[in-house]
């Protein structure tokens, strides 16, 4: 990287994304701009790539952010989820599974006793 601290056109570029807060193409425009060079990409594939970066990194970033917020338990899924020490019937998570109540527009409420895999079930069906 030591070239695109000397290339003055990377380091305008390396200011304007600061300045439109834009974190995720910043790191990264410069390798992608190597490899579309080598590759010989049109512009505008390279434009689409780097845009698709800074989306998957606010993504990503927002997810956790969200997380975090929720202070649910760390990362898990619907696989690892445990039907006999749950007091919750196993077709209601399977239903709960399909995400079709989100299709519906209807709201998910789980309360219930500590210990019964509520915040399991609302980390690991993508809450």
């Amino acid at each position: 990287m030591a070239e695109a601290d000397t290339n003055p056109v990377a380091a305008e570029i390396t200011e304007m994304a600061k300045r439109l807060r834009l974190p995720h193409l910043r790191r990264s425009f410069f390798d992608l701009a190597l490899t579309a060079k080598a590759q010989r990409w049109d512009p505008i594939e390279l434009i689409r790539v780097l845009l698709e970066t800074e989306i998957t990194g606010r993504n990503a970033a927002t997810l956790s952010l969200r997380r975090s917020a929720a202070n649910l338990p760390g990362s898990r899924t619907l696989a690892g989820f445990d039907h006999s020490v749950s007091s919750i019937p196993t077709h209601v998570v399977n239903a709960l599974a399909t995400m079709e109540w989100v299709r519906r527009k209807e709201n998910l409420v789980l309360c219930g006793p500590p210990g019964t895999g509520k915040s399991f079930l609302g980390r690991g069906s993508g809450l």
